[in-house]
Formats: C-alpha cells, sequence, structure tokens
C-alpha cells in the first residue's frame, strides 16, 4: 500500500552537503512516524533520524549539529539534509515510515518501522 522512493544519493569529498528526498505514496490517512537508516557494506543498518507527524525529529548522537529531518506535506515528501559529511557517511540511505497514533519524537524514534524504500546510496570521500 505505502511506497516509497529515495533520491538524491551521489559522491561528494568530506565537508560536502547533500539533501536526500523520500516520496511517498499510498498513504490513506492517519499519522506516520518517518525515519532515515544508514548501511555500510558488512555492516548493521543504523538509524539516523526518524520524524514525527507534527515535525519533532530526533537524531542520532554521530549526526546531531550536521544532519536536518523534513517533511514537505504538500508535496508527500520527506528530506534528509545532510551537511560537514565525514567518510563514515558513506552507506546506502533508506527511508521507512509507519502508521502510529499518538505518536511523538521520542515514540517514533523507538518504534518499528513497516515500510521501506530501496535505497540510494552515498559515497563520502577524502
Amino acid at each position: 500500500q505505502v511506497q516509497l522512493v529515495e533520491s538524491g544519493g551521489g559522491s561528494v569529498q568530506v565537508g560536502g552537503s547533500l539533501r536526500l528526498s523520500c516520496s511517498a505514496s499510498g498513504y490513506t490517512s492517519g499519522r506516520f512516524c518517518t525515519g532515515w537508516f544508514r548501511q555500510a557494506p558488512g555492516k548493521e543498518r543504523e538509524k539516523v533520524a526518524t520524524l514525527s507527524s507534527d515535525g519533532d525529529g530526533v537524531y542520532s548522537d554521530s549526526v546531531k549539529g550536521r544532519v536536518t529531518i523534513s517533511q514537505d506535506s504538500a508535496k508527500n515528501t520527506k528530506y534528509l539534509q545532510m551537511n560537514s559529511l565525514k567518510p563514515e557517511g558513506t552507506g546506502t540511505y533508506r527511508c521507512a515510515a509507519v502508521s502510529r497514533s499518538w505518536c511523538g519524537g521520542l515514540c517514533c524514534w523507538t518504534t518499528e518501522f513497516e515500510f521501506w524504500g530501496k535505497g540510494t546510496q552515498v559515497t563520502v570521500s577524502s
């Protein structure tokens, strides 16, 4: 029912910036949590940031101050703005969503996610 498609990945130098987009379709009604995850080859998937339906964002300690999660309701799109990129930011970035009611920032950070995009590749080189 819910489809998520990421875009905006690419190759950047250390210290550069990228904005990832997650276009969503198939939403019927209700409120959703959104998440961005990163997975490097041979490593476990890491949670980068989550966003509640009312705009409360929560971030991994490793990206705080350099990453911003946001949404454009009119376009049904979520974003991950990444600044001051580091080599450890390299990986496949996937967006995810789950339908949740009465779920704020901490709730969306800890929730399980149901719907997943296929991912977009980000490479940060020195």
